[in-house]
C-alpha cells in the first residue's frame, strides 16, 4: 500500500511554506516547482552517487553543484563556490534553488538561496532522517566558521519542504541513528513524544518506527517555528542539548546527531545536578536517551579532556557572555527552561556528569 502523503503549512512571519510528507512525493511535486523557472541544485557527493539517474532526467536542465559530504565543507569557501556557480549558470531572480541533501545541504544551500541576489525562491528536499525531522524545516541557514558550527548564517523560509520518505531506503545505520537523536529531543519537550519513546526502547532501532514519528516531528517544530521564527524565546526550547553537543561534533569527529544524544545526556545530568530538572522525570529521560546511544552503530566520546570540551562549548553562538555558558534543558514532562551557568560550574558539572554517566 502506497504511505499515505500529508501536506502541512508553516505559516511563519516572513513567509508561508508547505511541507509534503510521503513517499515519491518529490517526483509529484518537482513538474510544478520546476515549470518556467531556470533551477540549480544543491547536492552532496553521497546524494548524487546514489541518485544520479535522478537528476539526469529531472534537472537535466538545471544547473547543479555537487558539494563534497562532510560538515567539514560547510564553509566560507563551499558557499563562494556554490554562488560563483549559480552566477556562471545563469541563475536570475525568478530561478528556484534546490538544497536536495541532509543537514549540511539544506544549511548551506538555503544560506546561497537567501544571499544570491538578495533571496531567491528555495526548496528543501531533506533525504537523512534528521534533516526530514528537524533541520530541513525551520528557515535556519549557515556556515562555520573558525571552528564553531552555524555561527554565520540567516533565518530564511524555503517556499516549500518536499519529505520525501524514500530517500530514507538508502541511509547507512549510522545515519539512522543520527536522526534518532532528534527525534529523542522531541521526548524531552513534549509528553505525547516521551510516552512513546519510553514505551517504545525496544524500537529505535526500527526505521519504520522512527518513519512513523517524521510527521508528528515536523508538526512540533512547525508549532514552534510559527510561533518564534526569528529564537527570540520558544525556539530557544529546540536547542535541548546543543551547546554541549556542538562541542562534542567539532572535538570528536562526531555527526550531528550522534552530538545530540550525548549533549541532551550530559545537559540532562547537569541540570539534575543543578536542581533545574526534577530527578525522577530527569532518570526517565535519561534511559531513553541511553537507550538511544547504544542502537548500533555504537560510538562513544573519548572524554580525557573535559575541560578542552567544556571550553568548546563557551564558543558556542547561543551563549550571550563570554563568561557563561547558556543550556536549554528539559525541566519536567512538557516543560522545559533556559539555564545560565558560570563556566567554572558548567566545566566542572561536565566532569561530574561524565564520570556518573561512566562515559
Amino acid at each position: 500500500m502506497k504511505e499515505k502523503t500529508e501536506i502541512l503549512e508553516l505559516n511563519a512571519p516572513s513567509m508561508q511554506a508547505k511541507i509534503y510528507i510521503g513517499a515519491g512525493i518529490l517526483k509529484e511535486r518537482l513538474p510544478s516547482l520546476t515549470a518556467g523557472r531556470k533551477c540549480f541544485v544543491v547536492t552532496d557527493t553521497n546524494v548524487y552517487a546514489l541518485y544520479r539517474p535522478f537528476f539526469d532526467e529531472y534537472f537535466k536542465d538545471a544547473g547543479l553543484f555537487v558539494l563534497p559530504a562532510g560538515e567539514e565543507n560547510k564553509n566560507f569557501q563551499s558557499l563562494y563556490a556554490i554562488l560563483s556557480a549559480m552566477a556562471e549558470a545563469g541563475v536570475l531572480r525568478t530561478s528556484r534553488l534546490f538544497a536536495i541533501g541532509g543537514g549540511v545541504v539544506g544549511d548551506i544551500g538555503g544560506l546561497a538561496a537567501a544571499l544570491y541576489m538578495r533571496g531567491i525562491s528555495c526548496v528543501q528536499v531533506p533525504t537523512t532522517l534528521l534533516a526530514q525531522v528537524d533541520s530541513g524545516v525551520g528557515g535556519k541557514t549557515a556556515v562555520d566558521l573558525g571552528g564553531v558550527k552555524n555561527i554565520v548564517g540567516a533565518f530564511y523560509q524555503p517556499e516549500e519542504v518536499v519529505v520525501d520518505t524514500e530517500f530514507l531506503k538508502t541511509l547507512p545505520l549510522r545515519e539512522i541513528k543520527c536522526g534518532m537523536g532528534e527525534i529523542v529531543k522531541y521526548a524531552a519537550l513534549d509528553g505525547k513524544f516521551f510516552k512513546t519513546l519510553s514505551e517504545n526502547t525496544d524500537e529505535l532501532s526500527s526505521l519504520e518506527f522512527l518513519q512513523s514519528l517524521i510527521a508528528d516531528s515536523i508538526r512540533l517544530k512547525a508549532g514552534v517555528v510559527e510561533r518564534d521564527e526569528k529564537e527570540s524565546g520558544e525556539r530557544k526550547c529546540l536547542n535541548v542539548g546543543h551547546t554541549t553537543s556542538h562541542a562534542i561534533e567539532l572535538t570528536h569527529g562526531f555527526s550531528h546527531g550522534e552530538g545530540v544524544l550525548y549533549g541532551m545526556l550530559l545537559e540532562t545530568h547537569i541540570a539534575i545536578q543543578a536542581g533545574v530538572c526534577e530527578k525522577e522525570y530527569g532518570g526517565k529521560l535519561i534511559k531513553i536517551i541511553r537507550a538511544a546511544i547504544e542502537v548500533e552503530p555504537k560510538s562513544a566520546p573519548d572524554f580525557k579532556n573535559i575541560k578542552a570540551d567544556a571550553a568548546k562549548a563557551k564558543a558556542d553562538k547561543k551563549n550571550t557572555r563570554g563568561d557563561k555558558i547558556t543550556l536549554s534543558v528539559a525541566k519536567k514532562q512538557n516543560e522545559w527552561t533556559t539555564l545560565t551557568l558560570d563556566f567554572d560550574f558548567y566545566a566542572n558539572a561536565l566532569e561530574r556528569a561524565v564520570k556518573e554517566l561512566s562515559l
